[in-house]
Protein backbone atom coordinates (compact mmCIF):
# COMPACT_ATOMS: atom_id res chain seq x y z
CA UNK A 1 0.00 0.00 0.00
CA UNK A 2 2.93 2.21 1.14
CA UNK A 3 4.30 1.77 -2.48
CA UNK A 4 1.48 2.24 -4.45
CA UNK A 5 0.82 5.56 -2.41
CA UNK A 6 4.47 6.66 -3.34
CA UNK A 7 4.25 5.58 -6.95
CA UNK A 8 0.88 7.84 -7.30
CA UNK A 9 2.63 10.70 -5.69
CA UNK A 10 5.15 10.52 -8.61
CA UNK A 11 2.66 10.15 -11.40
CA UNK A 12 0.85 13.06 -9.92
CA UNK A 13 4.36 15.07 -9.80
CA UNK A 14 5.43 13.68 -13.10
CA UNK A 15 2.25 15.16 -14.62
CA UNK A 16 2.29 18.36 -12.90
CA UNK A 17 5.76 18.86 -14.42
CA UNK A 18 4.44 18.43 -17.93
CA UNK A 19 1.61 20.34 -17.89
CA UNK A 20 4.13 23.37 -16.22
CA UNK A 21 6.40 22.76 -19.35
CA UNK A 22 3.24 22.45 -21.31
CA UNK A 23 1.91 26.40 -20.06
CA UNK A 24 5.56 27.77 -20.49
CA UNK A 25 5.90 31.14 -22.21
CA UNK A 26 8.26 32.22 -24.89
CA UNK A 27 11.42 33.75 -23.30
CA UNK A 28 10.76 37.19 -25.46
CA UNK A 29 7.85 38.68 -26.66
CA UNK A 30 8.04 41.02 -29.38
CA UNK A 31 5.38 44.06 -30.37
CA UNK A 32 4.94 46.39 -33.18
CA UNK A 33 4.11 49.72 -32.72
CA UNK A 34 3.41 52.90 -34.42
CA UNK A 35 6.40 55.59 -33.35
CA UNK A 36 4.78 57.96 -31.11
CA UNK A 37 7.14 60.66 -29.23
CA UNK A 38 7.96 59.54 -25.37
CA UNK A 39 5.60 56.70 -25.54
CA UNK A 40 6.89 54.08 -28.19
CA UNK A 41 9.84 55.15 -29.39
CA UNK A 42 11.96 53.92 -31.92
CA UNK A 43 15.11 53.06 -29.61
CA UNK A 44 12.73 51.69 -26.86
CA UNK A 45 12.37 54.09 -24.57
CA UNK A 46 9.04 55.60 -24.12
CA UNK A 47 6.09 55.48 -21.89
CA UNK A 48 4.52 52.46 -23.46
CA UNK A 49 7.71 50.33 -23.46
CA UNK A 50 8.66 50.77 -19.95
CA UNK A 51 4.92 50.15 -19.01
CA UNK A 52 5.19 46.91 -20.98
CA UNK A 53 8.67 45.93 -19.88
CA UNK A 54 7.44 46.21 -16.18
CA UNK A 55 4.87 43.68 -16.90
CA UNK A 56 7.14 40.77 -18.96
CA UNK A 57 10.64 41.59 -17.83
CA UNK A 58 10.42 40.05 -14.20
CA UNK A 59 8.77 37.18 -14.93
CA UNK A 60 11.72 36.29 -17.50
CA UNK A 61 10.34 37.45 -20.96
CA UNK A 62 12.81 40.14 -22.80
CA UNK A 63 10.81 42.62 -24.66
CA UNK A 64 11.43 43.08 -28.07
CA UNK A 65 10.45 46.17 -30.27
CA UNK A 66 9.16 46.71 -33.92
CA UNK A 67 8.62 50.64 -34.88
CA UNK A 68 6.32 50.63 -37.75
CA UNK A 69 3.34 52.67 -39.19
CA UNK A 70 0.10 51.86 -37.31
CA UNK A 71 -2.23 49.83 -40.09
CA UNK A 72 1.49 47.44 -40.39
CA UNK A 73 1.54 46.70 -37.14
CA UNK A 74 -1.84 45.75 -37.10
CA UNK A 75 -0.89 43.34 -40.25
CA UNK A 76 2.25 42.42 -38.37
CA UNK A 77 0.02 40.95 -35.60
CA UNK A 78 -2.84 39.39 -37.50
CA UNK A 79 -0.30 37.28 -39.11
CA UNK A 80 1.48 36.20 -36.50
CA UNK A 81 4.89 37.76 -37.51
CA UNK A 82 5.09 39.63 -34.53
CA UNK A 83 3.14 38.55 -30.75
CA UNK A 84 1.06 41.69 -30.49
CA UNK A 85 0.66 45.24 -31.53
CA UNK A 86 0.57 48.04 -29.31
CA UNK A 87 -1.61 51.03 -29.04
CA UNK A 88 -5.26 49.44 -30.64
CA UNK A 89 -8.93 50.20 -28.93
CA UNK A 90 -10.55 47.38 -27.95
CA UNK A 91 -12.03 45.08 -30.30
CA UNK A 92 -10.63 47.82 -33.31
CA UNK A 93 -8.96 44.68 -35.06
CA UNK A 94 -10.16 41.67 -36.19
CA UNK A 95 -8.20 37.98 -36.32
CA UNK A 96 -6.02 39.28 -33.16
CA UNK A 97 -6.75 38.31 -28.92
CA UNK A 98 -8.01 41.40 -27.00
CA UNK A 99 -6.82 41.01 -23.06
CA UNK A 100 -9.03 41.90 -20.06
CA UNK A 101 -6.67 45.00 -18.83
CA UNK A 102 -5.79 47.58 -20.81
CA UNK A 103 -2.38 48.90 -20.21
CA UNK A 104 -3.10 52.73 -20.40
CA UNK A 105 -6.01 55.10 -21.79
CA UNK A 106 -5.89 57.79 -24.80
CA UNK A 107 -6.30 60.97 -23.72
CA UNK A 108 -8.26 62.17 -26.93
CA UNK A 109 -8.11 65.88 -28.13
CA UNK A 110 -9.36 68.05 -30.68
CA UNK A 111 -7.10 70.60 -32.10
CA UNK A 112 -8.95 74.08 -33.18
CA UNK A 113 -8.27 77.35 -34.13
CA UNK A 114 -8.80 79.67 -30.87
CA UNK A 115 -11.39 81.45 -32.23
CA UNK A 116 -13.58 78.29 -33.37
CA UNK A 117 -16.50 77.23 -30.83
CA UNK A 118 -15.12 74.82 -28.01
CA UNK A 119 -16.35 71.19 -29.37
CA UNK A 120 -17.95 68.39 -27.55
CA UNK A 121 -18.94 64.75 -28.13
CA UNK A 122 -22.58 65.69 -28.53
CA UNK A 123 -21.55 68.43 -30.89
CA UNK A 124 -19.01 66.81 -33.17
CA UNK A 125 -21.23 66.18 -35.75
CA UNK A 126 -21.88 69.42 -36.23
CA UNK A 127 -18.06 69.46 -37.29
CA UNK A 128 -15.71 68.67 -40.57
CA UNK A 129 -12.75 66.74 -38.58
CA UNK A 130 -9.31 65.16 -39.72
CA UNK A 131 -7.18 62.73 -38.51
CA UNK A 132 -5.08 60.44 -39.38
CA UNK A 133 -5.54 57.10 -41.46
CA UNK A 134 -6.28 54.03 -39.49
CA UNK A 135 -7.33 55.21 -36.10
CA UNK A 136 -11.31 54.64 -36.90
CA UNK A 137 -12.40 57.18 -34.64
CA UNK A 138 -15.97 57.04 -35.92
CA UNK A 139 -16.70 54.09 -34.09
CA UNK A 140 -15.43 55.57 -30.90
CA UNK A 141 -16.86 59.22 -30.47
CA UNK A 142 -20.38 59.82 -31.10
CA UNK A 143 -22.72 61.88 -33.29
CA UNK A 144 -19.38 61.96 -35.99
CA UNK A 145 -20.34 62.24 -39.73
CA UNK A 146 -17.61 64.16 -41.42
CA UNK A 147 -14.44 63.66 -41.38
CA UNK A 148 -11.09 62.88 -43.58
CA UNK A 149 -8.25 60.69 -43.29
CA UNK A 150 -5.23 62.17 -43.62
CA UNK A 151 -1.87 60.24 -44.12
CA UNK A 152 0.69 62.35 -42.28
CA UNK A 153 0.53 64.83 -39.09
CA UNK A 154 2.12 67.05 -41.49
CA UNK A 155 0.21 69.98 -42.85
CA UNK A 156 -2.53 69.99 -40.04
CA UNK A 157 -2.42 73.92 -38.98
CA UNK A 158 -2.75 74.97 -42.71
CA UNK A 159 -5.51 72.84 -43.09
CA UNK A 160 -7.08 74.21 -40.24
CA UNK A 161 -5.95 77.89 -40.65
CA UNK A 162 -7.33 77.73 -43.99
CA UNK A 163 -10.83 76.37 -43.34
CA UNK A 164 -10.61 72.89 -44.74
CA UNK A 165 -10.96 71.28 -41.53
CA UNK A 166 -12.58 72.61 -38.31
CA UNK A 167 -10.63 70.29 -35.66
CA UNK A 168 -7.99 68.00 -35.84
CA UNK A 169 -8.93 64.50 -33.50
CA UNK A 170 -5.56 62.94 -31.88
CA UNK A 171 -4.10 61.38 -28.58
CA UNK A 172 -2.92 64.34 -26.56
CA UNK A 173 0.43 63.70 -26.79
CA UNK A 174 0.15 63.84 -30.77
CA UNK A 175 -2.03 66.90 -30.72
CA UNK A 176 0.78 68.61 -28.54
CA UNK A 177 3.65 67.62 -31.06
CA UNK A 178 1.15 69.36 -33.82
CA UNK A 179 0.52 72.35 -32.10
CA UNK A 180 4.63 72.51 -30.72
CA UNK A 181 4.98 73.71 -34.88
CA UNK A 182 2.82 76.34 -34.44
CA UNK A 183 4.71 79.97 -35.07
CA UNK A 184 2.22 81.16 -32.77
CA UNK A 185 0.27 78.51 -30.40
CA UNK A 186 -1.61 81.19 -29.20
CA UNK A 187 -3.70 80.80 -32.50
CA UNK A 188 -4.70 77.73 -31.61
CA UNK A 189 -6.45 75.38 -28.56
CA UNK A 190 -7.22 71.72 -27.52
CA UNK A 191 -9.81 70.76 -26.16
CA UNK A 192 -10.48 66.97 -24.30
CA UNK A 193 -12.83 64.69 -26.24
CA UNK A 194 -13.07 61.63 -24.60
CA UNK A 195 -10.64 58.82 -22.77
CA UNK A 196 -10.14 55.39 -24.76
CA UNK A 197 -8.59 52.53 -23.20
CA UNK A 198 -5.83 50.77 -25.24
CA UNK A 199 -5.15 47.49 -25.98
CA UNK A 200 -2.13 45.42 -26.56
CA UNK A 201 -3.51 43.52 -29.44
CA UNK A 202 -2.24 39.88 -29.20
CA UNK A 203 -1.65 37.60 -31.79
CA UNK A 204 -4.01 34.78 -32.14
CA UNK A 205 -1.57 32.09 -31.88
CA UNK A 206 -0.53 29.57 -28.80
CA UNK A 207 2.45 32.13 -28.32
CA UNK A 208 -0.13 35.20 -28.33
CA UNK A 209 -2.21 33.13 -26.20
CA UNK A 210 0.00 32.03 -23.53
CA UNK A 211 1.94 35.73 -23.50
CA UNK A 212 -1.67 36.96 -23.08
CA UNK A 213 -2.65 34.92 -20.15
CA UNK A 214 0.84 36.48 -18.40
CA UNK A 215 -0.16 39.87 -19.57
CA UNK A 216 -3.44 39.84 -17.74
CA UNK A 217 -2.28 38.33 -14.69
CA UNK A 218 0.74 40.39 -14.24
CA UNK A 219 -1.24 43.61 -15.23
CA UNK A 220 -3.90 42.47 -12.36
CA UNK A 221 -0.97 42.74 -9.91
CA UNK A 222 0.44 45.90 -10.50
CA UNK A 223 -2.61 47.72 -10.32
CA UNK A 224 -3.30 46.14 -7.36
CA UNK A 225 -0.20 46.93 -6.04
CA UNK A 226 0.07 50.45 -7.80
CA UNK A 227 3.80 49.63 -8.58
CA UNK A 228 3.06 51.44 -12.34
CA UNK A 229 2.23 54.94 -10.59
CA UNK A 230 6.08 55.89 -10.94
CA UNK A 231 6.52 55.30 -14.17
CA UNK A 232 3.59 56.69 -15.38
CA UNK A 233 4.81 59.76 -13.23
CA UNK A 234 8.03 59.62 -14.88
CA UNK A 235 6.97 60.34 -18.25
CA UNK A 236 4.42 62.80 -16.69
CA UNK A 237 1.28 61.00 -18.02
CA UNK A 238 -2.12 60.52 -16.18
CA UNK A 239 -2.26 57.40 -14.09
CA UNK A 240 -5.07 55.28 -15.85
CA UNK A 241 -5.84 52.93 -13.54
CA UNK A 242 -8.17 53.01 -10.03
CA UNK A 243 -6.35 51.78 -6.82
CA UNK A 244 -3.24 52.44 -4.09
Amino acid sequence: MVVRCWLLIALCAFSSVLQADEASVPGKVMLASEEWNDYTNKDGSGLAWDVVRQIFEPVGITLQTRSEPYTRSVGLAQRGEVDGCVGTYRNEVSGVLYPRWNFDADHVYALGLATAPTPTQATLGDYRLAWVRGYKYEQYLPNVRRFNQIERRDGILPMLQYGRADFYIDALTEAKYVLSQAQDPALFKLTHIAELPLYIAFADTERGRALMAVYDQRLAALVKTGELKATFARWKQPYPFPGP
